[in-house]
C-alpha cells in the first residue's frame, strides 16, 4: 500500500527494549526506495531482540548466533507500473548495531536499514563490483562510510 502521492509505505515493529528514532528511519527507508525508483512499494522493518534475531539467523541462514540485520525479500519481481511492489521484510537487531558501533550505534542501525533495504532489491556483496555498487549507494543514502 502507498499513500495518494505514490510514496512508498514502510510499516514498523519495534520489538525491542532500545530506543530507535522511528520517523527519522522511516525517512530513510522512504528516502532509499525512491532513489532506487520505487514509489510504490510497501516494506516492512522490525527491530528485534537479540534472541529472536538469533532464532531468525539460524533457521533461516544455518547459521550460529545473532546477527545484526537480516532481509527477507518477498519475491515479486513481475508487477505492472501501476501495481504496489511488495519488497519484503528488514530485520535489525539495534543491540547487536550498537556492540558493531559503540560510538555511533544511530549511524550504525541506518547503515544497516539501507544495507537490509539494498538486499531485498537484489543488490549483494558477493564479489568486489557487487560490494562497490552497493557500498556506494548505503553510504549515498545513510551517510556512512564502510570501509
Amino acid at each position: 500500500m502507498t499513500d495518494d502521492d505514490g510514496h512508498p509505505s514502510i510499516l514498523f515493529s519495534d520489538r525491542q527494549s532500545g530506543s530507535v528514532d522511528l520517523d527519522r528511519l522511516e525517512a530513510l527507508a522512504r528516502a532509499t526506495l525512491l532513489g532506487e525508483g520505487l514509489g510504490r512499494a510497501e516494506l516492512s522493518v522490525s527491530f528485534v531482540e537479540e534472541e529472536e534475531i538469533e532464532e531468525l539467523h539460524v533457521r533461516f541462514m544455518d547459521e550460529p548466533g545473532p546477527t545484526d540485520v537480516l532481509s527477507f525479500p518477498m519475491g515479486e519481481e513481475d508487477v505492472d507500473d501501476d501495481d504496489v511492489r511488495v519488497l519484503g521484510d528488514v530485520v535489525i537487531c539495534p543491540a547487536v548495531a550498537a556492540r558493531n558501533s559503540p560510538s555511533d550505534p544511530d549511524a550504525e542501525i541506518r547503515l544497516l536499514l539501507v544495507h537490509g533495504i539494498l538486499h531485498l532489491l537484489g543488490y549483494d556483496h558477493e564479489d568486489d563490483e557487487e560490494r562497490a555498487a552497493m557500498w556506494e549507494r548505503q553510504q549515498r543514502y545513510s551517510g556512512v562510510r564502510v570501509p
